[in-house]
């Protein structure tokens, strides 16, 4: 197992742009446990400089999700810390001054061209190389003169050093790019505002960050960024590169990348389906990691016991919906019936089942309704259909149109009226004499198979083909609402 050489302090650094993206969930993921493996520090910060996009909105939305998650962070929002603020645009005096320090030291210069410039002298010119020239990187006074003339406000371009740049990657082992292939990049826009190119380094010099594991799609920049923390570290603002580390690719359908446009990206969708935090960070965690080779099913602190960043594999990790649903099924067979109530809870009341604050007579009925269900559901937010047929007022209970099609035409009638007939004579009302009185009319009377007998009884009094067990719950129904749904469903 991989160790590191002084106290671990990794960073999660989300841009709240949009809803978030699972991707970002399980890069939050795999630094957490990395910081809670080692006893080492999870810093959490908001990179906002994107003033058009981002939005409290999506903020908050990440805030929840992470909160949810359980995934607690040391520093950040919330929690303050050694190097706040942890927003970036709390943070415009420190990159203010990161980019005086690298002008002073002539780390940088400023650039005129616009980018149809650039780019028709790369056609020119013939060159394949993507990117900024350089043009300015050594301009007269006489030429700069001549640009600010024309009113041009410059943007400040980092000087890349000539050679390669190497690292070992946490992940895919050693990595190296030749800087003739890596443009000059800019740090700030030409009104001044700084560009992700600077705030992300400066503030991971600034909080002493010490191991940035993140995307794949972000191996490019790690370059540019390698050579900012080397001027950095000379003009007195970084004591040390981090080491880097690339996590795979999440893919979706098509061997493509996972995009927020597809439905399984969006990580605040499986919290609102009823998913547990658990099931889903057991999940994902698999994309790219395991605990094991024969084994898929574990806790977080099992997770941080195990978890090595040198074991996480390069080869991109397919999101599989399926095998996402199996493993959250898994853990709901893991948690109490008491524990399952107290998490379906919140969906009943969002769905109108219950009432908030819950009545007496509800929670009675929830606590024994919930043993019917327990084992039945395999998401939270499936108890509000499973077991609203319980809770819902007379005058508002509604059948399934397409449940009622296949039951409760002609064919359903005799069926109906047998069980009414039945059931109505009951001396008692319990489940044994509700199974025995049903079976009694329907397979010895009628001479059902019993797999056919009951459907037309469960749609009319439970309103759809699939509900808890229909003995049960007829007896926690009550004899009048039972008896009174089997007469409405015979017209």
């Amino acid at each position: 197992m991989s160790s590191p050489n002084g106290p671990v302090r990794v960073r999660m650094a989300p841009s709240p742009t949009g809803s978030p993206h699972v991707g970002m969930i399980r890069t939050a993921l795999f630094n957490w446990a990395f910081a809670r493996h080692h006893g080492g520090t999870f810093v959490f910060r908001i990179e906002d400089t994107d003033k058009e996009r981002s939005t409290d909105e999506s903020l908050d939305a990440i805030l929840d999700l992470m909160r949810w998650l359980g995934l607690d962070w040391d520093e950040g929002p919330g929690v303050g810390g050694p190097f706040a603020p942890y927003r970036q645009s709390e943070r415009s005096d420190l990159y203010a001054d990161a980019l005086a320090r690298l002008k002073e030291s002539s780390f940088t210069y400023d650039c005129y061209c616009t980018n149809d410039e650039a780019a028709a002298r790369r056609k020119a010119a013939g060159s394949k190389v993507q990117g900024y020239d350089g043009f300015c990187r050594e301009l007269t006074q006489e030429q700069v003169d001549a640009f600010v003339s024309e009113g041009r406000k410059p943007v400040v371009r980092f000087r890349m050093p000539d050679g390669s740049i190497t690292w070992h990657d946490l992940v895919r082992g050693e990595v190296s790019f030749e800087t003739e292939f890596v443009p000059d990049f800019a740090l700030c826009r030409a009104n001044g505002d700084p560009l992700y190119t600077l705030v992300n380094p400066v503030d991971d010099a600034l909080m002493e960050i010490t191991h940035v594991l993140r995307g794949e799609d972000l191996l490019s920049s790690t370059p540019r960024q390698i050579a900012l923390y080397e001027a950095l570290k000379e003009v007195g603002i970084a004591k040390a590169t981090p080491e880097f580390g690339h996590l795979p690719y999440v893919m979706g359908e098509g061997n493509k990348k996972l995009s927020k446009r597809d439905p399984e990206a969006h990580a605040l969708a499986y919290r609102d389906q009823g998913y547990l935090p658990e099931g889903l960070l057991n999940y994902l965690a698999l994309l790219g990691w395991a605990i094991a080779a024969d084994r898929d099913i574990f806790s977080l602190e099992e997770m941080v016991e195990a978890f090595d960043i040198a074991d996480v594999v390069a080869n991109p990790a397919r999101f599989d919906l399926k095998k996402c649903d199996a493993i959250n099924t898994a853990h709901m067979r893991l948690l109490s019936i008491e524990e399952i109530t107290h998490r379906v809870l919140p969906f009943l009341k969002r769905d109108g089942v219950v009432s908030d604050p819950v009545t007496d007579a509800d929670a009675q009925l929830l606590e024994l309704a919930m043993p019917l269900v327990g084992e039945r559901i395999n998401k939270l937010a499936e108890a509000s259909s499973m077991l609203g047929f319980l809770f819902v007022a007379e005058d508002a209970f509604e059948v399934d149109p397409e449940d009622a099609a296949k039951q409760l035409g002609e064919a359903g009638a005799p069926v109906l009226q047998a069980s009414y007939d039945a059931l109505a004579a009951l001396p008692t009302w319990s489940t044994e004499a509700i199974q025995g009185a049903l079976q009694t009319a329907l397979v010895d009377g009628l001479g059902l198979k019993p797999r056919n007998a009951f459907g037309p009884v469960r749609v009319a009094v439970t309103g759809r083909r699939i509900s808890p067990p229909l003995f049960e719950s007829m007896e926690l129904l009550g004899r009048d609402r039972s008896l009174g749904r089997l007469q409405r469903a015979l017209g």
